[in-house]
């Protein structure tokens, strides 16, 4: 697995396993979050699958499947209230952890210095310094 961090509660992955459960929960993760579609991924990787998995290994899961053209605000208020906001210890996957981080970071914009925004995805390897305008005001 490719776990990692944005911030102390909120982590970010590519593409993970039914069998990663066991290591999300031992590392501290309370709870899983979706933002990959169903239709990128074979049924063994499904939602219903990892969220199977999770719940069978006393995670929480949420999903909240992200395209580009979803990344509207209705549906960031939402994917933070699943993920960075929920109070839990969150690992949010996609195809490679780069949707999850701008949806964070899109949740963060207005909340947090867009600068600190973009050094934290940045920390994790994602550059996101292209929505340093963006970021600047709330997203709504």
């Amino acid at each position: 697995m490719d776990i990692r961090q944005i911030t102390p509660r909120f982590f970010v992955s590519p593409q993970i396993d039914p069998e990663d459960m066991a290591e999300l929960s031992a590392a501290g993760i309370t709870r899983i979050l979706c933002n990959r579609p169903d239709s990128e991924v074979p049924p063994s990787h499904s939602a219903a699958a990892i969220r199977a998995a999770a719940e069978a290994a006393g995670l929480k899961f949420g999903a909240k499947p992200l395209t580009h053209q979803t990344m509207v605000p209705e549906v960031i208020a939402e994917n933070s209230a699943l993920g960075p906001d929920s109070g839990d210890i969150v690992l949010a996957y996609c195809a490679s952890g780069t949707r999850s981080t701008i949806a964070w970071a899109l949740g963060q914009a207005g909340k947090m210095d867009p600068n600190e925004i973009i050094e934290a995805a940045r920390a994790a390897g994602y550059d996101i310094s292209n929505m340093r305008d963006v970021l600047a005001k709330p997203f709504t």
